[in-house]
């Protein structure tokens, strides 16, 4: 019999069908007078008059710089190459505002800069900070492409709905999805399954749309995990029931399913949980949540089945939790 783990590890939950049971950086290349660079490129294509601006420098006065208005509808063909300007030379992703340079206008992203003690281009200091205006206002007239296009996506967006975006992005990198901080698998969509299959083999999959989810010693102390999988209409569900202490001295139980597909997948789907027992039924039904999504913000938000150890106990049997699990198709 598989038995939970503690301290935030997962574990195969025991399942049975209603029928029966079965067990379950480097460096890279350099940005020097980017700023001048992208103003030329500007005028040539647009023949756009630079204005004069201040950059700052904490602590010390200014530094003149060169502001540049570039409307994207009047630079046909140039994006590409002013994008390429605003390229962080540690881990090439994009230079977005706040623009900071080193003082010989070398530019490193905020991320990169933080984890830096030199310009990683000329090797000078990076403080004090130097703003770098105009390329800032060069950056809010470009639209940057998605940092996930290498894996498919096609946006390019204004530098301000980056962020938002990727955070979302259906080409975003999926992890494990596995309760607990102790894998750190990331792949594509199509490899979470035989990443489960091969690095979690104690995870029980059940076939069927209504199964029974039995979690086993429910009574064990500590933050717990019960984990199964479900497969039905030719998809994948994950089946989470977590103990934890969401508040101090209260410890509750957290059930939910998630699709080991995307959000748009998991749209198309529904779930039921139920505990029936002793006369009495608790049920909940939501759209089950991509794993891209994962389960702590259910958890926080409470988007899920909850209840406390004493209406664990009201349900179990000899310390085990049986939780009618049903999916359908919307």
């Amino acid at each position: 019999m598989s038995r939970p783990s503690s301290a935030g590890g997962a574990a195969g939950g025991l399942g049975a069908g209603k029928a029966g049971g079965s067990k379950h950086g480097g460096s890279g290349g350099t940005t020097a007078s980017a700023a001048a660079a992208a103003a030329a490129a500007a005028a040539a294509a647009a023949a756009a008059a630079a204005a004069g601006v201040s950059g700052s420098v904490a602590g010390s006065g200014t530094v003149p710089a060169a502001a540049v208005a570039l409307p994207v509808a009047a630079l046909p063909g140039q994006s590409p190459e002013l994008t390429a300007l605003f390229e962080c030379p540690v881990c090439f992703d994009y230079v977005l505002p706040p623009i900071l340079q080193c003082q010989a206008g070398h530019l490193v992203c905020n991320q990169c800069r933080q984890k830096l003690s030199c310009c990683p281009t000329c090797r000078g200091p990076l403080t004090p900070s130097i703003r770098n205006l105009a390329m800032e206002k060069v950056a809010s007239t470009l639209p940057f492409p998605c940092k996930y296009s290498s894996a498919g996506c096609l946006l390019s967006l204004h530098h301000s709905e980056k962020p938002e975006h990727e955070e979302v992005c259906e080409f975003r990198p999926y992890t494990c999805p596995c309760p607990g901080a102790s894998c750190k698998w990331q792949g594509s969509l199509e490899e979470v399954m035989p990443h489960l299959m091969h690095a979690h083999k104690s995870i029980t999959t059940l076939q069927g749309e209504d199964i029974v989810f039995l979690a086993t010693d429910i009574n064990l102390p500590g933050a717990v995990d019960w984990v199964m999988m479900q497969s039905c209409f030719g998809h994948h569900f994950m089946l989470v029931l977590e103990k934890q202490e969401k508040y101090e001295g209260h410890q509750q139980f957290f059930a939910i399913v998630l699709l080991i597909g995307t959000r748009k997948q998991a749209e198309n789907f529904a779930y039921r949980l139920e505990l029936n027992g002793n006369r009495r039924r608790l049920t909940w039904e939501a759209t089950p949540r991509s794993i891209h999504d994962g389960v702590a913000a259910a958890i926080m938000n409470s988007d899920c089945l909850v209840f406390d150890t004493s209406i664990a106990h009201l349900f179990a049997d000899n310390g085990n939790l049986g939780i009618n699990v049903t999916i359908s198709m919307c």
